[in-house]
């Protein structure tokens, strides 16, 4: 079983029509025609969407992603128009709502690694490869590959895993030319928040992008490496081997795996309502995450 554990009513405002309900993000189309996107507070683990909140996270992931997509801008585009709230809005949505293009997306996620860690390690231990692509013996858990790697994954639904494909299965789906462009733009940007990220003492092991078409211009849209779509190491406590310590929701997925929580994974029954103090040491990951990495006080 997976999926909401709660699932939430779309808050509704005038001028806005609801499409979807995500894991995080519920998105409203306006007048214009134009995407609003809302970053909840809500919380994802073991593919099941929590019944517990996590104060500021979908503020955290709005700014991050804002400040992400200003350091990419010379590389690709982003889909970003404003960051005003709609008339009519909650005044809770401030901050964590972006009015976006409505883009052609394309239907792959689009992964890039330079660690070994994660669904790439458990192919690599079957067969030294990952998404089809050979690497070399005597990897583990946290070794850094030899160079970033493209490996892209189909999008699943709320509630199912993403499923990692290789690069001629993309070719096959978007052509080969499209396939191109997404490789080519997820390494550019891999490559470039990597460097960034290490300056601040910060590993950015792997993160996946979501690109769309605006005319014929390839656009980055979604969230850009957040904790929620990154693999983010402390490089002073980065040691191959073993699975690292991380800015992101390991501490939740580590609690709902422990005796405390009582819950099972294998089981029927949805998890479990977080604890305070897992909640609170949650989003203190998030923001320590926001301010290392943008140099920014968290307000």
């Amino acid at each position: 079983m997976s999926g909401f554990v709660e699932k939430p009513e779309p808050i509704q405002v005038p001028g806005l029509v609801h499409l979807h309900t995500g894991k995080v993000r519920e998105l409203y189309r306006n007048e214009a025609g134009d995407l609003v996107m809302v970053a909840s507070d809500r919380i994802s683990a073991y593919d099941w969407v929590l019944p517990t909140e996590i104060p500021d996270k979908g503020r955290v992931l709005t700014q991050l992603s804002l400040w992400w997509f200003d350091q990419l801008a010379d590389l690709v585009p982003h889909h970003v128009l404003s960051t005003e709230l709609p008339a009519g809005a909650p005044a809770d949505w401030e901050g964590r709502t972006l009015v976006c293009k409505s883009l052609r997306m394309a239907p792959v996620e689009c992964v890039a690694r330079g660690y070994l860690t994660g669904s790439g390690l458990a192919e690599y231990r079957e067969s030294r490869t990952v998404c089809g692509l050979a690497l070399p013996e005597g990897l583990v858990d946290g070794s850094e590959l030899p160079g970033p790697i493209f490996t892209p994954a189909t999008k699943a639904a709320v509630g199912e895993h993403d499923e990692n494909v290789s690069y001629e299965e993309v070719a096959r789906q978007v052509g080969a030319e499209t396939a191109a462009r997404l490789r080519q733009a997820t390494l550019a940007a891999y490559t470039r928040a990597r460097d960034i990220a290490r300056e601040r003492g910060i590993i950015l092991a792997d993160t996946k992008f979501e690109f769309g078409f605006d005319g014929d211009t390839l656009v980055v849209a979604d969230e850009v490496l957040t904790p929620d779509s990154s693999r983010f190491w402390p490089a002073d406590q980065w040691e191959p081997g073993h699975a690292q310590p991380s800015y992101d929701k390991q501490y939740v997925r580590d609690w709902l795996t422990s005796a405390e929580s009582g819950w099972d994974r294998a089981g029927e029954q949805p998890p479990p309502a977080l604890p305070q103090h897992v909640v609170d040491a949650t989003r203190a990951k998030y923001v320590e995450a926001y301010e290392r990495l943008t140099g920014l006080g968290w307000s």
